[in-house]
């Protein structure tokens, strides 16, 4: 089946989108140190290394280690052209870690973290003197327990793929 039937995408788009990944990545696969590197170039004032391996593991649908055109090219289609519920479900397997189904509140507080530390600052909410007073990584415990407890509307200690949509 042709990438123009399986993604958003037109085939000229395909074609501009195959000779930039060749152009970038001449073995036709991306592996996680270079898709690392890329993340710490778009990044440069944080550690963007843990973000860009939970995205890699996400990009890398068949686990083989590396990424191909074909699922470069779908993540990109999802993550760029494709529904919410498609969106979302794209990014809860991202912060699902394990690939459990679920989404524990460490697996969050790992994917929280890791986009904090590539941005390169925890950003605290001017409007709450006690949020500001709070080192960062209380705050980043706080702002996970909060969406955590917002999101785990069964209070099972883990976010559902339906909970996750619906949160």
């Amino acid at each position: 089946m042709g990438l123009d039937k399986i993604t958003e995408f037109s085939y000229a788009e395909i074609m501009e989108w195959y000779k930039g990944f060749i152009k970038d990545c001449p073995s036709g696969l991306i592996n996680m140190e270079e898709f690392k590197t890329m993340f710490s170039i778009l990044f440069p004032n944080g550690d963007a290394s843990g973000f860009a391996g939970n995205v890699f593991s996400t990009f890398d649908a068949n686990g083989d280690g590396s990424i191909d055109f074909k699922e470069f090219l779908c993540a990109m289609s999802i993550t760029s052209r494709g529904k919410t519920d498609e969106k979302l479900e794209w990014v809860f397997n991202m912060y699902d870690v394990d690939r459990s189904g679920f989404i524990t509140r460490a697996e969050m507080l790992g994917i929280i973290a890791s986009m904090s530390k590539m941005v390169g600052v925890v950003r605290k909410m001017p409007n709450d003197e006690y949020i500001r007073k709070m080192p960062d990584d209380e705050l980043l415990i706080s702002r996970t327990e909060k969406i955590f407890k917002q999101m785990d509307t069964d209070r099972d200690g883990q976010v559902s793929l339906e909970e996750f949509i619906e949160g």
